[in-house]
């Protein structure tokens, strides 16, 4: 059960999903209590041009900067376009995905490795991050969870009633901008470890787990983050022993995910027996002003 984490990149990745696991819980209660599972979507496919360029201009050290300037600019861009809705989101955000994802497939299939390329940016090394970028993570983290609890109040606010939260004075459209940065700083830490595709899994299941159970944003978050880190173990775990002692190659990200939706599934049955006794449960718009979530 620890023996194989004594391995140092085993060990560095579980670090890795100890790291993302801190910032994937509270910013997936967003994601979940906001309805933006597709704009997750889009920004971990927006950044892969990033990702093609930064590769092509510096190796996988240029990974990261390429990730963080196409996340940023897909964050702006998007805010711009759904801003006074004179467009609805799910056009922009469906325009924006397939549009620059097609010019990151465009610009990898000039390689001649293309292949090998295409599957290691959209699919993550997880077994292979460096003590350089778990410094990045970890930086990238904290800046996340800054933002967040600068931004607490508002981010609730708006979530919970736009309208009321305009009428106080809050600039929803910056407040917007503030949410669509903080997930693309999200996606671009965890774009390198399981890649552009499986991050959406951590930005979408936790909330939707931890939802099972409660319906109080603080606990929702804790638990996502439970969830999550439980799910990195597990998965790093079984990826070990499936290929160490049976042979069998089965890739660590996708293992981690899928740890993460089997424990979506077995959480299933405590929401139905909750509902089945009528004990519902309710996030807190459902039972509170916006008012008083934002005390």
């Amino acid at each position: 059960m620890i023996e194989p984490f004594t391995v140092p990149f085993m060990a560095r990745a579980l670090a890795e999903i100890a790291l993302l696991a801190v910032i994937c819980g509270p910013v997936s209660v967003f994601v979940f209590a906001r309805r933006l599972a597709f704009v997750s979507d889009a920004l971990t496919h927006t950044v892969f041009p990033g990702v093609v360029i930064g590769f092509v201009a510096a190796g996988l050290e240029g990974v990261f900067a390429g990730a963080l300037v196409a996340g940023l600019l897909t964050a702006v861009v998007l805010t711009v376009l759904t801003r006074g809705a004179k467009v609805s989101d799910d056009a922009a955000t469906a325009v924006v995905l397939t549009a620059m994802f097609s010019i990151g497939v465009v610009l990898v299939s000039r390689r001649s490795s293309y292949t090998s390329d295409l599957t290691s940016f959209l699919f993550g090394r997880l077994l292979t991050v460096t003590g350089r970028q778990l410094a990045e993570t970890a930086v990238l983290a904290l800046v996340i969870l800054v933002g967040l609890l600068v931004g607490a109040r508002a981010l609730i606010f708006r979530t919970f009633d736009p309208v009321g939260a305009s009428a106080a004075g809050f600039r929803v459209g910056w407040i917007d901008l503030w949410l669509n940065v903080i997930l693309a700083l999200v996606v671009v830490a965890a774009v390198r470890a399981v890649g552009t595709i499986l991050v959406v899994a951590l930005l979408i299941v936790p909330a939707a787990a931890a939802r099972m159970v409660t319906g109080r944003l603080a606990v929702m978050a804790v638990l996502g983050a439970g969830l999550v880190l439980a799910a990195g173990y597990t998965g790093l775990l079984v990826s070990w022993i499936a290929s160490v002692d049976h042979q069998v190659s089965l890739p660590s990200a996708s293992a981690v995910v899928l740890a993460l939706v089997l424990f979506y599934l077995l959480l299933l049955p405590v929401r139905l027996w909750r509902d089945r006794r009528g004990a519902t449960v309710p996030i807190p718009a459902q039972r509170r002003s916006p008012h008083e979530l934002v005390r």
